[in-house]
């Protein structure tokens, strides 16, 4: 009879491959490291019964179909789930594009805002990096969580540098808001590392 571990760590295999995740991709959605899930998959380790149910819920499984042998199972794990929350980051950030486009259209006919309709568009990033950011926090990784904070310290620099040249132009060291800009940025990478270090030791 086969062996417990060697049952569960084919079909830890099967099902990881069939959803096309990585091993690190995958330990980023148990809140495990890599080398743990390739552990398992190599049958040299069987993760806990709290790892097989949250398992079980990203394949659209049961626990029963991680831990025994089912030769004619069909396996349908949620292949789909990448894509889905992806299209709806994408429909985010596309309505608040959409909610811009129709205030800098009412700016643009009203005759005392017409020459300022256009700054709509230079706030738009930044209500957009708000969602981006929500979104990323719950599904995405280090990768994205950065590049959603980034935008956001950017969006700012850009309105404040775009905002104060058109209403005060004589501040002259505008360009100070960038150099801010760039540390924040410094940080942010640093932050989201150091804490992806930190989960890979655990």
């Amino acid at each position: 009879m086969e062996d417990l571990k060697d049952v569960i760590a084919k079909n830890l295999v099967e099902l990881r491959t069939k959803a096309h995740f990585t091993q690190l991709e995958l330990a980023e959605k148990i809140n495990y490291t890599d080398k743990a899930v390739s552990k398992w998959e190599r049958g040299e380790a069987i993760p806990d019964l709290r790892v097989i149910i949250k398992l079980a819920e990203i394949y659209n499984i049961s626990v029963d179909d991680i831990v025994t042998k089912h030769p004619e199972r069909k396996i349908r794990p949620k292949m789909n789930t990448g894509k889905k929350r992806l299209l709806i980051t994408m429909l985010s950030a596309g309505l608040v594009w959409f909610i811009m486009t129709v205030i800098f259209m009412i700016f643009f006919f009203i005759p005392k805002t017409e020459d300022y309709a256009y700054l709509v568009f230079i706030c738009a990033p930044l209500v957009c990096a708000i969602p981006l950011i929500v979104f990323s926090a719950k599904w995405g990784n280090w990768i994205t969580n950065t590049l959603a904070c980034s935008l956001l310290v950017w969006s700012f620099a850009a309105i404040f540098y775009v905002f104060v040249g058109k209403f005060a132009p004589s501040f002259d060291k505008i360009y100070v808001v960038f150099i801010v800009a760039g540390v924040f940025e410094l940080l942010i990478i640093w932050w989201y590392m150091l804490r992806r270090v930190l989960k890979r030791r655990k």
